[in-house]
């Protein structure tokens, strides 16, 4: 099924998505998507966006562990994942 809608673009890059298409996407205020190009143009896709723990879970561990110890302090991430490599 082809749908054909059309918007016009602000000097801000935004476009709103024309009603049609988000009833038929079932998008509501808040929700995301996804864009992607082709060598056909331009795709928008219902996504969900979820957080991701920057530390696995044995990393997890160690930090649990560390932290029920006193001990190091770290300024920032990059540093306490370097510490945590070389335990």
């Amino acid at each position: 099924m082809t749908i054909i809608e059309t918007a016009k673009m602000t000097t801000k890059g935004q476009v709103t998505i024309p009603n049609r298409i988000r009833k038929l996407l079932h998008l509501q205020e808040g929700s995301s998507v996804a864009f992607g190009v082709s060598k056909d143009g331009i795709m928008l896709m219902p996504c969900e966006v979820t957080a991701r723990s920057p530390y696995t879970s044995s990393e997890w561990q160690k930090i649990e562990k560390l932290a029920s110890a006193k001990g190091k302090v770290f300024s920032y991430d990059e540093a306490a994942k370097a510490h945590l490599a070389g335990l």
